[in-house]
């Protein structure tokens, strides 16, 4: 076995054991779960300029105006890179894809509200009427959201 050869493998077998231990040291790792506010969320200027107002967001058993049409009920479950950044940044961020991604499908189907909108993390539900579940690991954060999309008047 030549010298340089060798050096690379070392090399190699360094860099695997480093990433195999970060990877192992991740996935063991618990994730963190917070509530966070859902007007904090909706009130950043990405959120504001994002959001178009078309549907308006009902969390919990937040009263709402009558439903006069149902849709039927849709999940939205969204995961961003948290690495680096605060636990507030990083799940209002993916809190804000979840409302875009629930603002887009309840326009598509006809409805103007989101109504009874609750986490929704790994089939687990979470209600709440101002807060929202945002699961926080080492590399990603995620926000899952379940609400009937309705035609309110």
């Amino acid at each position: 076995m030549s010298r340089g050869f060798s050096s690379q493998l070392r090399f190699a077998v360094a860099v695997s054991s480093l990433f195999l231990g970060l990877g192992i040291a991740s996935a063991h790792a618990a994730d963190k779960v917070v509530m966070m506010p859902v007007d904090l969320a909706l009130a950043t200027p990405d959120a504001q300029s994002a959001l178009n107002g078309s549907v308006a967001f009902y969390f919990g058993d937040t009263g709402h105006p009558q439903v006069t049409q149902s849709f039927g009920e849709i999940v939205s479950n969204k995961r961003t890179n948290a690495f680096a950044k605060s636990d507030e940044v990083t799940c209002q961020r993916v809190a804000l894809s979840r409302f875009i991604g629930l603002q887009e499908r309840a326009n598509q189907l006809g409805g103007n509200a989101v109504v009874n909108i609750r986490s929704y993390f790994r089939s687990n539900e979470v209600k709440s009427d101002t807060h929202y579940e945002c699961h926080i690991g080492f590399l990603m954060s995620g926000v899952m959201l379940k609400g009937e999309v309705s035609q309110a008047s």
